[in-house]
């Protein structure tokens, strides 16, 4: 893209011109996405749960659960981008959704007719998990297909915010429904989630047509090739290269945080179970508000600009966090994570509607997929950090150098071309 300042440029209008909550397909591909991700949330609660309670894993074959989720990512999000671009994305998504809730279903399935094995979770994780990273690379490649670009930043924030409420929520309803129905049989509900969203996907209307004729635009190159394609275009862009440093710094904070954070408030402050949960709630709650405002505070900061300004003023809070003692001084914790998980979905809305505004069709899938390799790619990054830190330099230290990571995220935006646009440039 070319480096231009909004005042140059025919300036993106930053606000949709009329509700999405009257888009019969933006209405279908939410609501299924709504269901999925509920029933992805509960199980991340029963998949371990089961593990424990049924099969007496140990700790270190809990954290291959883990492991089998996450490692999927680093092995096939640069194929995925090369396939997403070369097929019917909503198709795709389709046979993707199936694939979930046949792996899935087939947990309470093996466990009405006997006992569930400890192979078999980690063959359901890593299967759900590797499918799974081609979906959301279809997912947000598809989604501008579906709205116009006025309506991107409406989209994805009420995307956002839905994602964060299922993860939330769903944990404990997890543990309701291993209750009720046993860990094994409650996994059926994320199964049947994949259904809804399947039926939802094939209700939707809008033509999925772009894939033959962005291939006819394309120059055709081997598929190791196109795996760095995106890569390199997201590399070469200025905006991009800046937005992927700064995500990927946000992930190895966050990240970092996450591995320290119940250890340091139970044993480092003393804090109770029930106490630390709210103190942690309280972060996915500013996330939740965040997304909910996001498109209020770009139409009125601009959708450029928002990106830059929401992380300079609020990533600095996440210095609270490390101030934080016993009793009242948890306030200090909530604030700070809050504040800025309330930043952070301002600018992951912003974020998203701009790279699925300027990169072109034909490479939306491999830019996208580039992307997240490498933002992917620090978070075991910083569980590695915050597991070392912690044991070499104590849980207050590392908890410092986790929060000073997150608040150096900001200047990698101010340092790129973003500074000076108010709206994303349609050029």
């Amino acid at each position: 893209m070319p480096d231009k300042t909004a005042s140059t440029t025919t300036p993106l209008p930053s606000q949709a011109r009329s509700s999405l909550w009257r888009d019969r397909d933006f209405l279908l591909l939410w609501s299924g996405g709504a269901a999925s991700d509920l029933g992805s949330a509960v199980s991340t609660l029963l998949i371990p749960l089961m593990a424990v309670q049924n099969l007496g894993a140990t700790t270190f074959q809990i954290a291959m659960l883990s492991l089998a989720r996450r490692l999927p990512a680093a092995l096939f999000t640069l194929p995925a981008g090369v396939v997403v671009d070369r097929v019917r994305k909503r198709r795709l998504m389709i046979w993707c959704q199936i694939l979930c809730a046949l792996a899935m279903g087939s947990v309470p399935a093996v466990a009405f007719f006997g006992h569930v094995h400890l192979w078999q979770l980690y063959l359901v994780t890593a299967l759900v998990g590797s499918v799974t990273v081609f979906y959301s690379i279809a997912n947000i490649s598809y989604l501008p297909s579906v709205l116009t670009r006025e309506q991107l930043v409406d989209g994805n924030a009420k995307l956002n915010s839905t994602e964060t409420a299922s993860d939330a929520a769903g944990p404990a309803l997890g543990a309701l429904l291993a209750g009720v129905l046993t860990a094994a049989r409650a996994v059926a509900v994320d199964s049947v989630s994949y259904v809804i969203a399947t039926a939802t996907l094939l209700l939707m209307r809008t033509p999925d047509a772009g894939s033959e004729a962005d291939r006819a635009k394309a120059v055709p190159v081997s598929f190791r090739a196109a795996m760095t394609e995106g890569l390199r275009y997201a590399w070469g862009n200025p905006v991009l290269r800046a937005i992927t440093c700064c995500t990927a710094t946000a992930n190895l904070g966050i990240i970092a945080i996450g591995s320290l954070e119940v250890v340091y408030l139970v044993r480092g402050l003393h804090t109770s179970a029930p106490v630390a949960g709210v103190v942690l709630g309280t972060g996915v709650l500013g996330g939740f508000a965040g997304s909910l405002v996001a498109r209020p505070v770009t139409a009125r900061v601009g959708n450029a600009r928002v990106m830059w300004l929401a992380l300079i003023v609020c990533a600095p809070f996440a210095l609270l966090m490390p101030l934080a003692s016993s009793g009242f001084g948890l306030i200090l914790y909530s604030l700070g994570w809050a504040v800025f998980n309330a930043g952070g979905a301002v600018y992951q809305t912003a974020q998203m509607a701009y790279r699925q505004s300027i990169i072109p069709k034909e490479l939306l899938g491999r830019v996208n997929a580039g992307i997240r390799w490498v933002v992917w790619s620090t978070m075991p990054l910083g569980a590695l950090l915050g597991g070392v830190l912690g044991a070499w330099l104590g849980l207050h230290t590392a908890l410092w150098v986790a929060a000073c990571c997150l608040a150096a995220t900001g200047p990698w935006l101010l340092a790129s071309p973003l500074r000076r646009w108010r709206d994303i440039p349609e050029t």
